[in-house]
């Protein structure tokens, strides 16, 4: 992919787009890339004929991706991220932030089915997350913090001081 196109690598219903200066750009093609192999053996699969390429593609962004679903809130002081992340545990989960984004990968460990049992069905084929978030000011990515509490990942991003008010005293006439 050329740095000039936007890479769509959004688990969600919004969908940031990423260019060539934004901090995540690489991670992003190396997961579109392999979703656009896995997308290709797919139209393999189906005979070369041409007509559901959409369908391919969703299909393998979700047998790679776990979708992540986001809800961001802000108060006056900072922007609180808070992310669905089932199944994936604190050492499997990355942040990180940049003044105006954050992106949010991990992996789910697989479960191995016990001795003498065999897998018939599952809706568990994706282990991985990607998600990033173009935010909608300014935030301080040194002070950010990440808890995880029962699958539920909330990022504090204070915002960047931008005009901070100061208090303005006036000064007694010397005489």
């Amino acid at each position: 992919m050329r740095g000039q196109e936007a890479v769509n690598m959004s688990g969600g219903s919004e969908i940031p787009k990423l260019s060539s200066g934004d901090p995540f750009v690489e991670l992003a093609q190396e997961l579109q890339s392999e979703i656009a192999a896995r997308a290709h053996e797919l139209f393999e699969a189906r005979g070369g004929a041409h007509g559901s390429d959409r369908d391919d593609w969703l299909r393998a962004q979700a047998e790679i991706l776990v979708n992540v679903p986001l809800l961001v809130t802000e108060t006056e002081a900072e922007l609180i991220v808070r992310a669905d992340v089932p199944g994936i545990a604190e050492d499997d989960l990355e942040v990180r932030v940049a003044p105006r984004a954050i992106c949010i990968m991990g992996k789910r460990r697989l479960i191995d089915s016990p001795a003498g049992e065999q897998i018939v069905y599952s809706e568990r084929s994706a282990d991985r997350i990607f998600r990033t978030l173009t935010l909608p000011t300014e935030v301080d990515a040194q002070t950010a913090d990440a808890v995880l509490e029962n699958g539920l990942l909330e990022i504090r991003l204070l915002k960047a001081a931008s005009g901070k008010k100061i208090l303005v005293r006036s000064r007694a006439a010397s005489a």
